[in-house]
């Protein structure tokens, strides 16, 4: 039977072998001539599958323990790459720790997300992959090799597609375990959004901006306060209100698969997220992508996406603005610029999405945008490659350690060259 990724749009052509321990992989990626890694299979392309010319393999972690060891002294947490957040998440809370932040999916795993420079929400909060101290990767002769910050090639190899190796272990920064509460506001106009977006956005410790585009504005406002933030009022988020049941971001989508709301304080693990861990996050059979740009061209973006609303709206299901703190990863989509994020999820309509993806990209490359590495988009190398400025370095990094491409397929090939 042949397998997919998660949101069933991608049928993986290469062959997928289960691997037992992290020596069977080694042995594996020794003698393939082609190799990429699977996770949680949330990308929404060929991000991680083989070339179809190609005679390589698939590696699966799925079978891979899931190791959480807490250095306390240190502050910092060793897990399996293979690991998803939530695992990861209640190992560290139950231990008594916690990660400053999380995506709005606890499903996906740690290595491929800050593979892909994946993130969170919040003024003052980078990608997750900011929370990286060390990586081990296996590399095309079997060997592992540790990468830790401030090794020259650290900042290179975090946000890597998976073109430097695989993943096996991460170490990432831990702190206490705190508390978040989340309020919901509807109703936030797009004046009102315009004439102090920079106080909406930092008006909680992590913020969600929903919408369909409409001239009625923002139908929804998420906010993820810690316990030494106060809670935004109705003057902070000018004439919206607060919402006086669960809501979910997509329109009938079920209440009870989305964290708990209505102020009421509980664990981080439990309110960063936007879905809970035991249910099917978002709707599942859809398309997502999204796109980074420099916080400063926020507005503009906005007025530019509303004037393609009619163009969206047939397979466009709902969109969210969430801010991410600047960072240095080569590959980051948020390197060096605090940026806003412009997400959509989309029908699963692959033929409709990518033909309005060609007028957003339009709207939004020319303001400095760039897409999230997981996600639906239609830029090559010739579009992406003025908008990473250490794009040459990444390049001369992976000649080094993978001189042969042994991790490299056609989607490498189509972005970086």
């Amino acid at each position: 039977m042949a397998e997919t990724n998660w949101a069933g749009n991608h049928t993986y052509r290469g062959r997928i072998e289960r691997v037992r321990s992290v020596e069977h992989l080694q042995e594996v990626v020794a003698a393939a001539p082609r190799v990429r890694a699977l996770g949680s299979r949330h990308s929404f392309t060929d991000l991680t599958d083989i070339t179809d010319t190609d005679d390589g393999v698939l590696v699966s972690l799925v079978d891979l323990p899931t190791t959480v060891e807490v250095d306390e002294a240190n502050r910092t947490a060793r897990v399996a790459g293979r690991a998803a957040y939530g695992e990861v998440a209640t190992r560290l809370h139950a231990a008594g720790w916690a990660l400053g932040n999380l995506a709005s999916l606890p499903h996906i795993s740690v290595a491929g997300a800050i593979a892909t420079g994946t993130h969170g929400s919040g003024v003052g909060n980078g990608s997750l992959a900011t929370a990286v101290t060390s990586l081990d990767v296996i590399g095309a002769d079997g060997a592992i090799r540790s990468v830790s910050r401030g090794d020259a090639d650290f900042e290179g190899s975090v946000v890597a597609l998976g073109a430097l190796g695989v993943v096996t272990a991460v170490t990432l920064e831990v702190e206490p375990t705190y508390e978040v509460r989340q309020d919901v506001w509807t109703g936030l106009s797009w004046e009102a959004l315009a004439a102090d977006i920079d106080t909406v956005t930092s008006s909680a410790y992590s913020v969600s901006l929903f919408t369909r585009w409409a001239d009625d504005g923002i139908e929804q406002v998420w906010l993820k306060s810690r316990p030494d933030e106060a809670a935004a009022t109705p003057a902070v988020l000018h004439g919206a209100s607060p919402a006086t049941t669960t809501l979910h971001m997509l329109e009938g989508g079920a209440t009870q698969s989305v964290t708990r709301q209505g102020g009421v304080p509980g664990p981080w693990l439990d309110r960063l997220p936007h879905f809970r861990r035991e249910f099917t996050p978002s709707r599942g059979e859809e398309l997502q992508s999204e796109y980074l740009l420099p916080r400063e061209h926020a507005l503009t973006a906005v007025e530019r996406l509303r004037a393609l609303r009619d163009r969206m709206s047939p397979v466009l299901q709902v969109s969210e603005l969430r801010t991410v703190a600047a960072d240095a990863h080569w590959l980051s989509s948020s390197y060096g610029h605090d940026v806003v994020a412009v997400h959509f999820t989309w029908l699963r309509d692959p033929e409709q999405v990518y033909a309005v993806l060609r007028a957003v990209e339009e709207a939004l490359l020319p303001l400095g945008a760039r897409p999230h590495w997981g996600k639906c988009f239609v830029a090559g190398v010739r579009e992406l490659e003025p908008l990473y400025p250490r794009m040459g370095d990444f390049r001369e990094l992976r000649d080094r350690v993978d001189p042969d491409r042994v991790f490299g397929n056609a989607f490498l090939n189509r972005v970086i060259g």
